[in-house]
């Protein structure tokens, strides 16, 4: 564990037990929809799985759970809403009091923090043994990009654009989490984001609502299975998080509110969101923001209104960490007014604050709440445990024989290296600096080139940072005995002091070179006049992304950069490899590095990894979810904005038009950017009519030609735009993909198909419609360099 484990009465008793082919990514058609409210996401692409939506409760699911409610007391009905943390913490600084005695009372619904089999397992006894009623724990937990077996952080798994390997690495994060005693994991995260200063960026999938409604699906597929069948042992319920709007924080912020036209919530960050429900996600976590006033976790409207009643959600709803606590601080009222707010809003359970617990009798005894409300919430959670198989078998078949088998088997962690390299973005490679030569000498410098630790990166739960490979060995393990190595610290990652030991605080582990920064540097350029190409490795610690970790500079932190630039004053091809969590301002990294290539956080194989793709063994093939800003003062900065009455137009002296006086408006690296060791070619696309009708689709066709020496796998992406709308329409919209392979010298022809649904969007009146007019459609492997055709669509 990265984190300082915090034990309660229960968990001393525990820690005894502790020791122990790719399918192309294209719109298939949605069901014809009515021009009402419901918010939209993308339609499933050909080769995934279809939409299951959670079934509702069948007659032995409904007679068995209104049988146990028949007999449950009025508390035992709320303690199933109380949600506690035994064991770590993880997520927050509160460790609930008193478990072991209120599970045996039966005021615990779930318990979050507590993994391994032994610790589940003693957790579980206690609550189908000793508790009046016999009725078992969820058990929750953190599983964000991989349990035992780490794999890129979410940002980085978007970056593969590849959906089956996408959903790969949830289902085996769902494997091993599984045979670890955990049944629920809070898992995936949706949330729009298009702020780079806000830390959890890396959570998520990026800006884009089609790409995010497809990788939702993926994510909830590969933990609950593709029929939903959580009844199997491999298969976890997933958590759909954070509802709603979370990734909109003002000024990238952690917790700040959240602003915005309801028109904006149904067009560009609501879809990933339903996209998850409707491959039937069995429960929602509530986002810490307020929503336009009202703070998601007491916003009936979010919860209720929408969640339940608009999309036809079945599963429950469960705060974040605290959630409802937060409310007082909020503004909203005592904790028993709060209680009462979030219980009507739609909450079912209270993660850790036991607001529930301690104050939902009273409401119901001053008529604020009604018992109706906590029984159907009480019903809820009962369902969800039933989905899970908890009452046929509370432990699942858990056993540290079958965890032993289970957990970082090998081919978990070669999928693990796998997965990795094709999340690598390739941002810049001057005269085919990169592949590496295998007869080079190497040096290798930088604060992250020797740091296991980092590469699992933030939010990786279990992950151990000791089994991890270093970017350092990466590159002795792939280089082998034909390189010669040398490696220099060359820099801390900060030298804010204060900085440094609030990170240390939360299991960080920065250690610090004694030598001045000077010192350091100096080491690193002596290294480098003796070797023939440099390899920096630089960028951010774990601790610097993830919750609580925005950062209003989002450049390199401390002396990285003139670590860098001494280095390229050497004369040495420079290859700047990038750790980070999220989209970083690089103008003279861009302008004076060799090659840059962006690793993210890549996960237990991080390193071998980096290798692979530095020495050429991979090509690479990732490519952006998030915009690269040339300098914070653009961000938001996303590709899909709107035109404004005075757009700029290049024009140098035109001074009244929407554009800044000191740097250019477009970002240093765009939406779907990414090189190659190839090089594709694009044809200008075609489409199979210039005119449709309403209710009709048509094919979108363009020729991509590796022209390059290198067999290598290209990202086609479409995108469309609606010229005329009654209300402003964005510039463009990604509606497609696909990652095809090519050999050197191929050429292949690929279709996309535009449906009706593809044309629509939410107008002023949230009707959802598409309105008679011009089209362009756009191809290209980025949104920047693109070309277009047309069509129109015709009443």
């Amino acid at each position: 564990m990265k984190h300082r484990p915090t034990l309660t009465k229960a968990a001393l008793l525990l820690a005894l037990g502790l020791a122990g082919q790719r399918a192309a990514a294209q719109a298939r058609p949605a069901k014809s929809r009515s021009a009402s409210a419901q918010p939209r996401s993308a339609a499933a692409p050909a080769g995934a799985p279809a939409n299951t939506p959670l079934p509702p409760p069948d007659a032995k699911m409904q007679a068995f759970v209104s049988d146990l409610l028949g007999k449950m007391t009025p508390e035992e009905k709320i303690g199933q809403l109380n949600l506690v943390s035994v064991g770590f913490t993880i997520t927050g600084p509160v460790v609930s009091q008193g478990v072991d005695e209120n599970i045996k009372k039966g005021l615990v619904g779930g318990v979050l923090n507590t993994f391994t089999p032994v610790a589940a397992r003693k957790l579980q006894e206690m609550a189908v043994t000793q508790s009046r009623l016999h009725i078992p724990l969820i058990l929750g937990f953190d599983v964000i990009h991989g349990h035992r077996t780490i794999f890129p952080v979410p940002l980085g798994l978007a970056a593969t654009w590849d959906l089956p390997a996408i959903e790969r690495s949830a289902h085996i994060a769902g494997q091993e989490a599984a045979a670890d005693g955990i049944n629920w994991v809070y898992s995936p995260m949706v949330d729009i984001a298009r702020d780079p200063r806000w830390g959890r960026v890396m959570e998520g999938a990026g800006e884009d609502p089609y790409l995010g409604s497809q990788i939702a699906r993926a994510m909830v597929h590969g933990y609950q299975g593709p029929t939903n069948d959580m009844t199997k042992n491999d298969n976890v319920m997933a958590c759909l998080k954070h509802f709603a709007l979370y990734g909109a924080a003002e000024a990238g912020r952690d917790y700040n509110t959240v602003d915005m036209s309801r028109q904006r919530m149904y067009n560009e960050y609501l879809p990933p969101y339903k996209a998850a429900v409707e491959a039937g996600v069995g429960s929602v976590m509530s986002s810490f923001n307020d929503v336009n006033g009202i703070p998601a976790t007491a916003n009936k409207w979010l919860m209720t209104d929408l969640l339940r009643k608009q999309w036809g959600f079945r599963g429950f709803v469960a705060t974040d960490y605290t959630a409802i606590n937060e409310l007082e601080a909020h503004g909203l009222g005592d904790d028993k007014k709060v209680s009462e707010l979030a219980l009507n809003a739609g909450i079912d359970m209270d993660m850790v604050g036991e607001i529930f617990l301690k104050n939902l009798a009273q409401n119901i005894k001053e008529g604020t709440v009604k018992q109706a409300d906590v029984d159907q919430a009480c019903r809820r959670i009962l369902e969800a445990k039933y989905r899970l198989g908890l009452f046929q078998d509370p432990y699942r078949g858990v056993s540290e024989a079958r965890a032993k088998q289970v957990l970082m088997q090998p081919a978990f962690v070669q999928a693990a290296r796998d997965i990795a390299r094709r999340s690598l973005v390739l941002l810049k490679n001057d005269n085919q600096t990169l592949p590496l030569k295998n007869t080079a000498n190497i040096a290798v410098v930088g604060p992250l080139a020797d740091r296991p630790l980092d590469m699992i990166g933030s939010w990786s739960g279990a992950g151990d940072g000791k089994q991890a490979i270093s970017i350092l060995q990466g590159i002795k393990n792939v280089g082998g005995s034909t390189i010669r190595v040398s490696y220099a610290h060359g820099a801390n990652v900060t030298e804010d002091d204060q900085l440094i030991k609030r990170l240390n605080e939360n299991g960080a582990q920065l250690d610090t070179d004694a030598r001045s920064a000077d010192e350091q540097i100096a080491e690193a350029v002596r290294n480098a006049q003796a070797a023939e190409v440099v390899v920096a490795v630089v960028g951010e610690s774990e601790g610097m992304t993830g919750e609580a970790a925005s950062r209003a500079d989002i450049g390199l932190p401390g002396r990285q950069l003139d670590l860098l630039k001494a280095l390229k004053a050497t004369g040495k091809p420079l290859v700047v490899v990038l750790c980070n969590g999220r989209p970083l301002t690089l103008p003279w990294e861009n302008d004076n590095a060799s090659a840059i290539l962006e690793t993210w956080f890549g996960g237990s194989q991080a390193g071998n990894a980096v290798a692979d793709v530095l020495f050429g063994i991979y090509n690479p093939s990732g490519k952006l979810t998030m915009t690269f800003p040339r300098a914070v003062g653009q961000v938001p900065i996303y590709y899909n904005h709107k035109s404004t009455g005075r757009p700029y137009q290049g024009v140098l002296l035109d001074k009244y038009k929407s554009r800044y006086l000191d740097i250019p408006n477009d970002p240093l690296y765009p939406f779907g950017y990414g090189l190659s060791y190839s090089k594709f070619t694009y044809s200008k696309p075609t489409v199979s009519a210039t005119s449709i009708g309403m209710g009709q689709g048509l094919d979108v066709q363009v020729t991509v030609q590796n022209a390059g020496q290198r067999d290598g796998e290209e990202v086609v992406q479409l995108y469309l735009r609606d010229v005329v709308g009654s209300s402003t329409r964005p510039v463009q919209e990604l509606k497609g993909f696909q990652k095809i392979l090519l050999k050197a010298g191929e050429s292949r022809q690929v279709t996309f198909h535009v449906y009706p649904d593809d044309l629509k969007f939410y107008n002023d009146d949230l009707q959802f419609v598409a309105e008679p007019g011009e089209f362009q459609v756009m191809t290209g492997g980025n949104s920047r360099d693109v070309q277009m055709a047309s069509f129109t669509l015709t009443k």
